[in-house]
């Protein structure tokens, strides 16, 4: 190797330890609003994966599991839109699913959301539903469905475990097929009217390869964010599915978002000294521009349960939480 070459080698080295740097020991410079989102007719808050920001930027759509783990012993709606005092003001969907995983707002306010598991063999309540993505209007209009209902396949009209959503602003949907295990490790693209277009990624660790493509983010460039959690990376793409790079300075990345300034909010619910070394469990804020990683929000259950995030135009931050079962609302310290 050249002395040139191995400069280089050396100075990208260096960079990748900088970047991958944790800093959760900083301060956290957000309080939690405690009791903020109120369940309609004495409903508890389920497990919930899904949460993402309205199209007018303050409204929060949460997709959540029917009070529990799961919606088969359910008939209450898991779709749920809520204003910026935290009431509920919109609910739909009750009945139709098995495990609500990802929930996406597209740019005409439409709501996209991905039913995660299916039948199981042994609760008939499964049947006939599962491993489907769902198109509603923001009335709650069913306007499109993809996937076949409790069937789990790998082709180019079956998931197996959904678990993310995005439509990019020309139309086109991204799916991120796959829970781990045995399911798929692959991101699906579909034009604006349900058409196959391609598929890419298998189960692996090498660049383009996935282990559970579990959450998705665009940001301005067009760049498609894919949180490759079981790699402990976020893995950025083209719309072509042509890899760019990979960071792992957010930590395991369960829920990823990115807002309209470009700013990047991973949620790590996973990660400890055995699962992701260096890393611990909460919220890591940066920027797409830069990749750094300047804020900490740290998982306020202990058993590291906080999978969504997203962030309103204001710059609040919210968490929904799985095991925890909650939703948490950060602001920064003294604006609230």
């Amino acid at each position: 190797m050249s002395p040139r070459r191995t400069v280089v080698t050396l100075a990208v080295g260096v960079m990748v330890l900088a970047l991958a740097h944790d800093i959760s020991a900083q301060a956290n410079p957000y309080q939690t609003i405690e009791n903020f989102f109120k369940m309609p007719d004495g409903r508890k808050v389920g497990s919930t994966a899904g949460i993402t920001i309205d199209r007018d930027g303050t409204s929060i759509w949460v997709f959540e599991r029917c009070g529990g783990n799961y919606c088969t012993e359910s008939n209450v709606a898991p779709i749920l839109k809520f204003d910026q005092s935290g009431t509920v003001v919109k609910s739909f969907g009750a009945g139709m699913f098995v495990r609500p995983h990802g929930i996406h707002i597209d740019r005409d306010g439409n709501v996209w959301v991905s039913d995660g598991e299916g039948p199981d063999g042994k609760d008939p309540k499964r049947n006939g539903k599962g491993h489907q993505v769902f198109k509603f209007s923001p009335e709650g209009k069913l306007l499109m469905t993809l996937g076949k209902a409790g069937v789990a396949g790998n082709g180019p009209d079956t998931f197996n475990q959904p678990s993310a959503i995005l439509v990019a602003p020309n139309g086109d949907i991204f799916i991120g097929d796959g829970h781990g295990g045995n399911s798929n490790a692959r991101v699906v693209k579909f034009s604006k009217d349900g058409k196959f277009i391609k598929t890419w990624g298998k189960k692996g660790t090498a660049p383009g390869d996935f282990e559970t493509p579990h959450t998705f983010a665009m940001d301005s460039r067009g760049r498609l964010f894919v949180g490759d959690r079981g790699n402990n990376r976020i893995q950025i793409f083209d719309q072509d599915g042509r890899f760019l790079e990979e960071w792992k300075q957010f930590g395991r990345p369960s829920g990823v978002f990115i807002d309209r300034n470009d700013t990047l909010y991973v949620a790590d619910h996973q990660s400890d000294a055995k699962t992701n070394p260096g890393f611990t469990k909460g919220i890591r804020i940066g920027s797409v521009r830069d990749a750094k990683v300047t804020v900490f929000i740290p998982d306020p259950n202990p058993d590291g349960s906080q999978e969504g995030v997203a962030a309103d135009a204001h710059g609040n931050v919210y968490g929904s939480l799985t095991g925890g079962m909650a939703l948490k609302k950060y602001v920064r310290s003294g604006t609230n």
